[in-house]
């Protein structure tokens, strides 16, 4: 009688403001996650707008790769690293993906943002049961925004609508006024340019990352789950006011948002504000999964 492998995957996310690594292992169909680890890089901070990274954002990534190398090579796993919005645009990308390749020996796939949505709505569809929705991953360089029916994408696109491009390209007060936060709903209206126009649909799931900070928020508690969440509509209506305006002092003593989204976590929520708004959203949902998960 054949006995059946176990076959052990790992994937790199290299997003703008943070590197993902989920390390998996697969029996018969069936996947279980044994290591996940995300690390604050910031790759796109100094640079991001204008098409570069910057040299200590590049050490920093280095860096994490580093760290992300041994301990793939404890699991006995080669890394698979995909490079999204940071990367796909910066002029100097190439350096970094050599430097990397020579440190670590990891290949970086470097992909685009329609691929880049693609595989958001794979791993998002594994953890959310309903035929329609609307799917958005905030990331710091991008934000993609997927529209699915019957469980098939109608319409996908990545915007360069990050919090990170956000946070160096305005010069917002702190805590941000309410003309300004009127003044992000209009830009971002400008850059999605008639893309919501004909969406029909009153359902949003967001794809982990800021989301699950949203969820904390409300609940009070650390989000653990391994399928799409409910947020409660009042309370999350709530929670994305006080987060738009809070000051960094509050954002700074408030246990419930990481480190690496305290300065940027208004914008997020500001773009989640807008898009219920825009599509008439009655429902949000959380999912633990995005891209990296898509992408196994």
């Amino acid at each position: 009688m054949d006995k059946k492998k176990l076959i052990r995957k790992a994937v790199i996310d290299l997003g703008t403001n943070t590197f993902n690594l989920l390390i998996a292992e697969f029996f018969e169909k069936k996947w279980t996650v044994v290591y996940n680890q995300k690390i604050g890089v910031l790759l796109g901070m100094g640079g991001i707008n204008s098409q570069t990274i910057a040299e200590d954002a590049m050490a920093r990534g280095i860096q994490a790769m580093v760290k992300f190398k041994e301990i793939c090579d404890d699991y006995i796993v080669h890394p698979i690293a995909i490079g999204t919005s940071a990367l796909r645009d910066a002029k100097n990308k190439n350096i970094f993906i050599n430097a990397v390749t020579k440190e670590t020996g990891i290949k970086i796939e470097v992909i685009s943002g329609e691929k880049e949505a693609e595989y958001i709505f794979k791993g998002v569809k594994k953890t959310f049961t309903q035929d329609n929705g609307v799917i958005m991953d905030i990331g710091g360089g991008s934000t993609e925004i997927i529209y699915f029916k019957n469980k098939q994408i109608i319409k996908k696109k990545s915007f360069n609508i990050g919090v990170s491009r956000i946070y160096q390209m305005f010069d917002f007060k702190d805590p941000i006024s309410k003309k300004e936060s009127e003044e992000l709903k209009k830009w971002f209206n400008q850059q999605t340019d008639g893309f919501l126009n004909d969406i029909n649909c009153n359902t949003l799931i967001g794809a982990s990352g800021s989301f699950e900070t949203l969820y904390e928020l409300i609940h009070n508690k650390h989000f653990q789950s391994n399928t799409s969440i409910l947020l409660p509509i009042d309370a999350l209506s709530n929670t994305l006011y006080k987060t738009s305006f809070s000051s960094y002092k509050e954002r700074n003593e408030n246990e419930w948002i990481v480190p690496i989204r305290k300065k940027m976590i208004p914008f997020a929520a500001i773009k989640v504000e807008w898009l219920i708004d825009e599509l008439n959203i009655k429902e949000v949902y959380v999912s633990p999964y995005s891209m990296k998960e898509g992408f196994l």
